[in-house]
């Protein structure tokens, strides 16, 4: 290969690039004949980290006292908000008066649905029922989360994307956005370590959002603090400012849904979930939320009220998360400096927390290293999905997530990830090269 390692592709000659192609074919032929099998699509946790909380299986049993402070029996019907001490394990988490939290069952993404249906069939406290207006516009960030994307497609949303920067979303957009259409009715977010760059949004940034002038008076920010505590170091945390109250400070009291879940924290199939908001909005949700259900699982919410005690025991259990994400987040940042800094053909977010790294490539070239890697037996999320509808319009960001392989199969991936970007990469500059395309650098901005 080129003798100068850190050398950019953009700089090098025909012959060299040539020269450079071959020999990266040679190595992923390499893989391919390895039989490779590791998924890397999803941000799911990894069995030692499930392991961990495998205690809070012993904290109930048959002979348990399963009644609440107040004298509730957690084993029958009722208490719909849920329980006051898992009310108020949840709120020290998200950072809310209890009374301001609802608890609801193992998935706060179906709490984003209930809220997203709710609003369409009844509208929000008192507005006209979102399915009856001519169009119905949201917000996405992006690139953003997949899942929240899907939500607002399945109901027929109009998704307008909205640029990401280290600082949050493009604030200047928002604001003209939301000021001037009354059609636009929300805005999904990840404020902190979002999905997929890992970025947390800035003071500035959350001011902006609690002091948001939206020409409709039923638009609602939708903010999914899903790694609240999902901290990556001791000594290196992100720390946002509280949105329901700089919200309420701000005469927006009502504006925002925000939302958590210990999903990442305990067992993502039968953790708890939680909607933190205002009074009048919680008064909204009750009279729907009461004709579903009579009452969520409050069994499960004592489980982990008695698993952790409070919210340091939480605290300290999420130092074990980190123990065991960390040096799989360091070994993908490491490898990706390795084989491809100095070449300005991608970037990769660095975070402190969540569950993502954040990739970007060259235009035009994403799908196509994504496809490379699953012919070698890696599996990627689906090139485009971090944008509404799965259109990454420059076919650039691909995201990672290291939670789920070991560190071994990490590297591996890694490894050939980069190859593979190399390899379409330099495909692409010696494409545009023919056809007179200038290729524009992808570097760290």
């Amino acid at each position: 290969m080129c003798d100068e390692t850190n050398k950019s592709y953009l700089k090098m000659t025909d012959e060299e690039l040539q020269s450079e192609l071959e020999q990266l074919r040679t190595i992923y032929k390499k893989y391919q004949r390895r039989g490779l099998n590791l998924n890397m699509a999803r941000g799911k946790p990894c069995k030692e980290q499930l392991d961990i909380s495998m205690g809070m299986m012993d904290v109930l049993n048959s002979s348990s006292d399963l009644c609440c402070a107040d004298g509730t029996d957690c084993r029958n019907y009722g208490v719909l908000g849920g329980i006051d001490e898992a009310r108020e394990l949840m709120g020290d988490m998200m950072e809310n008066n209890p009374k301001d939290v609802l608890i609801y069952g193992n998935s706060s993404l179906s709490i984003m649905y209930d809220t997203i249906s709710r609003s369409m069939t009844h509208g929000v406290m008192g507005s006209t029922p979102w399915i009856q207006l001519p169009e119905v516009k949201f917000l996405c960030p992006v690139p953003g989360y997949d899942r929240h994307f899907g939500i607002t497609e399945y109901f027929g949303i109009k998704m307008i994307p909205v640029p990401m920067f280290h600082t949050g979303p493009d604030m200047d957009m928002i604001e003209d956005l939301v000021s001037s259409d009354p059609s636009i009715k929300g805005i999904w977010c990840v404020p902190k370590y979002s999905n997929p760059q890992g970025y947390s949004y800035s003071d500035e940034t959350v001011m902006r959002f609690a002091r948001l002038k939206p020409a409709a008076h039923d638009f609602r920010i939708f903010w999914d603090n899903a790694y609240c505590i999902h901290h990556l170091y001791e000594d290196k945390q992100d720390h946002i400012i509280e949105i329901i109250a700089e919200c309420k400070r701000a005469g927006n009291p009502d504006m925002v849904y925000k939302f958590a879940s210990t999903s990442k924290i305990t067992f993502p199939g039968s953790g708890i979930s939680a909607i933190a908001t205002s009074p009048n909005n919680m008064e909204d949700i009750e009279e729907q939320l009461k004709h579903q259900t009579i009452g969520y699982d409050k069994v499960n919410q004592l489980r982990h009220v008695r698993f952790f005690g409070d919210i340091h025991g939480m605290v300290e259990h999420m130092k074990l998360h980190a123990d065991i994400l960390r040096p799989k987040f360091e070994a993908v940042e490491d490898i990706l400096a390795e084989e491809l800094t100095g070449k300005e053909i991608g970037y990769w977010t660095k975070p402190l927390g969540g569950y993502f790294i954040c990739f970007k490539g060259l235009e035009g070239t994403a799908k196509k290293i994504v496809d490379q890697c699953k012919k070698a037996g890696v599996t990627l999320t689906k090139a485009g999905a971090t944008w509404p509808y799965g259109i990454d319009p420059k076919d650039q960001y691909i995201r990672i997530a290291p939670s789920f392989p070991s560190i071994e199969d990490l590297k591996e991936a890694a490894k050939l990830l980069s190859i593979c970007t190399r390899i379409v990469s330099i495909e692409k500059i010696m494409e545009n090269r023919k056809n007179n395309v200038e290729t524009v650098a992808v570097v760290e901005k």
